[in-house]
């Protein structure tokens, strides 16, 4: 591996209580140091499809990159699943086929993430949870201009009003983060099924507690609990 630590990683992705087709996709490629989280929209068989297609669109990724080359080619990925998409809404000729994405790359120490829409990338360090990418959604500018926060962004009746997906628009516009890692810190992939349903102190508090054998499925356990009305994806990646 190139990112400099020993890695482990769990994770889970469900239909949820209330759906009957599972939209979300996921993706763990430890051997190349990258994760992925993807949620489909536009209906259960154009979700499906979007959401595939971003994740396929990664997996093709070329083995044995260098750090700078395999960033730029997960960057280029995901434009090609933009482009597949957009192909298929054209020819079953409706509007919207898309999905968020959220990825996870580790490389010498360092993390890379991408993001479209409200998938998120949690970060916990020294017990202190931190929200590392901004959602691209209406409420989001609510949080941003400090009239709420997180948590009461994801309870608003507008929270699932994305400006931002692949599949969506002429361009893609992506995202990017990067910073140092340090031993010890967990990130955490998710889907909005999760964060609807567990507010950042019930994350932060099963992230700082559970065991990788475990955590992902606690997480479940308390989106599915808490309602679960929503497909939810989860990854927790942890660094030592």
């Amino acid at each position: 591996m190139s990112s400099g630590f020993h890695v482990r990683y769990s994770a889970t992705t469900h239909v949820g209580r209330v759906r009957k087709m599972n939209e979300d996709s996921i993706l763990a490629m430890p051997e190349q140091d990258i994760w992925v989280v993807a949620d489909g929209m536009g209906g259960h068989e154009g979700g499906d499809f979007a959401s595939q297609a971003v994740i396929e669109a990664i997996a093709m990724l070329a083995p044995g990159l260098e750090p700078r080359e395999k960033m730029h080619e997960l960057r280029g990925a995901i434009q090609r699943a933009h482009a597949i998409i957009r192909q298929e809404a054209d020819r079953r000729g409706v509007t919207t086929i898309g999905a968020t994405v959220v990825t996870l790359m580790l490389a010498n120490g360092h993390f890379l993430s991408f993001w479209a829409g409200d998938s998120r990338l949690y970060r916990l360090r020294d017990e202190r949870l931190e929200v590392l990418t901004t959602d691209h959604s209406l409420v989001a500018e609510f949080v941003l201009s400090g009239q709420m926060t997180w948590d009461e962004a994801d309870a608003h009746p507008q929270s699932n009003a994305i400006t931002r997906a692949v599949g969506v628009g002429d361009e893609l516009e992506l995202d990017k983060i990067r910073g140092e890692v340090l031993p010890g810190d967990r990130f955490l992939l998710c889907s909005d099924g999760l964060n609807k349903y567990a507010t950042s102190d019930m994350i932060r508090r099963v992230l700082a507690r559970d065991p990788i054998e475990t955590v992902a499925e606690t997480l479940l356990q308390i989106a599915l609990d808490g309602g679960g009305a929503d497909n939810i994806s989860i990854i927790v990646v942890d660094t030592v």
